[in-house]
């Protein structure tokens, strides 16, 4: 499975979560919890400690890569992120395919697809490219380091903000299935899929990096991007 790394970048560096981040994540969580309407954000010490052991007994199991999001201006914890789905491609053809289950020694594979999902980010975090640069970092690993050949994103649909947020990173969307899971409000929901491949990641990058760095407009960057968004 994929081995721990900590990702640095312009505002932001991703630490692989780990126990004593708990009381840090907890006071992130614990700011203005309107904006989490969709997504599981531990509440309190007791929680951010199980959100925490729950994510690395996962991660004993190859099943996703955690990270503590950390701001780069005060060094404080501001979040969570991480890779799952983590599927392997290598190996001899099986049939039915075995998802998630690398050939060879587990401790050195690295997976040929990947998810980024399961992000949030305290609301003094929000806003401040902190989360773009962090997807940045992210983006960078699984194409450049482990050499991904797909990397995808989910949201609830009715999550405009985290949409539209994932569709400025230049993610194709490849449709909404209905009535996909049962949401973190109990309301069965809807669920909008997105992706970038390996060949459209040179592209991508250079879209995210201009963003990043504002040298050209909003408008001129959205006119030059292809439209991927879900119809």
């Amino acid at each position: 499975m994929p081995a721990s790394v900590f990702l640095t970048g312009r505002k932001t560096w991703l630490e692989p979560l780990a126990p004593h981040h708990a009381e840090a994540l907890a006071q992130a969580g614990a700011e203005d919890r309107t904006t989490y309407a969709f997504t599981p954000v531990p509440h309190g010490l007791d929680a951010a400690q199980r959100y925490i052991d729950r994510a690395l007994a996962e991660q004993a199991e190859g099943r996703i890569l955690p990270f503590a999001v950390i701001s780069a201006e005060d060094g404080r914890v501001v979040g969570s992120t991480r890779f799952l789905e983590l599927d392997y491609w290598q190996g001899p053809l099986i049939w039915p395919p075995a998802p998630g289950v690398p050939y060879g020694d587990p401790a050195t594979a690295v997976p040929d697809a990947a998810e980024i999902g399961n992000t949030w980010l305290a609301p003094r975090a929000q806003g401040t490219g902190i989360n773009t640069d962090a997807k940045l970092l992210m983006l960078r690993h699984a194409f450049e380091t482990w050499g991904v050949r797909r990397v995808s994103f989910r949201a609830d649909a009715r999550n405009l903000r985290s949409r539209a947020a994932i569709e400025r990173l230049g993610a194709t969307c490849e449709g909404i299935r209905r009535a996909h899971s049962r949401g973190l409000d109990g309301v069965v929901r809807s669920t909008a899929f997105y992706s970038i491949l390996d060949d459209e990641w040179p592209t991508v990058r250079d879209i995210i990096e201009l963003r990043m760095a504002g040298t050209v407009s909003p408008a001129v960057l959205d006119r030059a991007a292809p439209d991927r968004a879900c119809a």
